[in-house]
């Protein structure tokens, strides 16, 4: 039986049954202690002791130690660029919230949490990140870790919107500007951002390609590994294969990678010919955007469009395609 008394201004619950551990509280009322008293008098009489138990140490069971445990357990079945990516997400996480118990974040406190995430100037894209590691470890701590009275509190909040896709595209001479200050800086360079612009391949994509992975004969190009973890086959256009061809001149073997950049000398060696050519906001992944808007132009549809760009959803496909003014004029007009 409970038994609920008043202690000063608080009302206190004390519920002992035979076999089972105690259960206590306190409340500011007494019809919330008395609910209270009832829900946990409810469950003592559908559950054993032991599951009793671990219900309670279920709910003193950290944020901290949850993403140790999927850490050790879920991690290493992800590609080793998503493990590093997913653990610097869960260390800021873990930073501010690791103490808090993985029962006590609900609704209303994963919605603060948010708030408090946005009045930091994290962008929305980030904190879908972290909304998203937090859903999958609430679902394996329910599914796989018998802790199945858990709430998934990513469920009860409103996830931030996601801005509008980047509409940067080349305009005017950017292109020849571009390209031939990339011709100065290295011929390399230049055949990279040649490949872009024909292929939409994503920059890892096009500076992890191996000669192994060209078909010269079928003009297309595999991807064994993606950012989506999908391989996928990239057509080649005929200035595609040029550049491919060009780059094959100066190689010194026809094995191992294509090209001899490493990511981050390429986009520094971009940025340099981006300033040197006077153009104004036109980052490497924008290459992508204009590759993609590219390929709607020529009418190709759009399930075609993304098999070709590796998009998971048309959804996202969408984002990345700006038609530019002329083409629809010319589509309304019949140019």
């Amino acid at each position: 039986m409970a038994s609920i008394q008043k202690r000063g201004n608080y009302w206190r619950v004390q519920i002992r049954r035979t076999g089972y551990p105690t259960l206590s509280s306190t409340f500011d009322t007494k019809a919330e202690a008395t609910l209270w008293a009832a829900q946990q008098e409810k469950t003592l009489s559908e559950q054993t002791p032991e599951r009793v138990v671990q219900r309670l140490r279920d709910q003193d069971y950290r944020l901290q130690d949850a993403f140790d445990r999927y850490i050790v357990e879920i991690l290493p079945g992800k590609k080793p660029t998503t493990q590093e990516r997913d653990k610097g997400s869960i260390r800021r996480l873990c930073r501010d919230y690791g103490e808090v118990a993985l029962a006590k974040i609900d609704g209303q406190t994963l919605s603060g949490m948010i708030r408090q995430w946005q009045s930091k100037g994290l962008g929305a894209n980030s904190i879908r990140l972290y909304l998203a590691h937090l859903s999958h470890l609430y679902n394996i701590a329910r599914k796989e870790w018998g802790m199945v009275e858990l709430i998934n509190p990513v469920e009860l909040v409103r996830k931030p919107k996601l801005p509008q896709g980047r509409d940067r595209r080349l305009v005017g001479d950017e292109e020849e500007r571009l390209l031939n200050v990339c011709q100065a800086v290295n011929p390399e360079l230049a055949d990279i951002v040649i490949i872009a612009i024909e292929t939409a391949m994503r920059q890892g994509e096009i500076l992890g390609l191996e000669w192994r992975h060209v078909n010269w004969l079928d003009h297309t190009c595999y991807l064994p590994d993606t950012k989506n973890g999908t391989a996928r086959v990239v057509p080649l256009s005929v200035r595609a294969e040029e550049a491919l061809q060009r780059q094959q001149q100066r190689a010194t073997g026809k094995d191992g990678k294509v090209w001899k950049y490493t990511n981050d000398g390429m986009r520094a060696s971009y940025n340099k010919a981006v300033k040197r050519a006077g153009i104004v906001g036109l980052t490497f992944h924008d290459l992508r955007h204009e590759a993609t808007s590219r390929f709607c132009e020529k009418g190709i549809p759009m399930m075609t469009v993304q098999a070709i760009t590796g998009h998971k959803s048309t959804q996202m496909l969408k984002r990345y395609t700006h038609i530019s003014g002329k083409t629809l004029v010319d589509a309304v007009r019949g140019s």
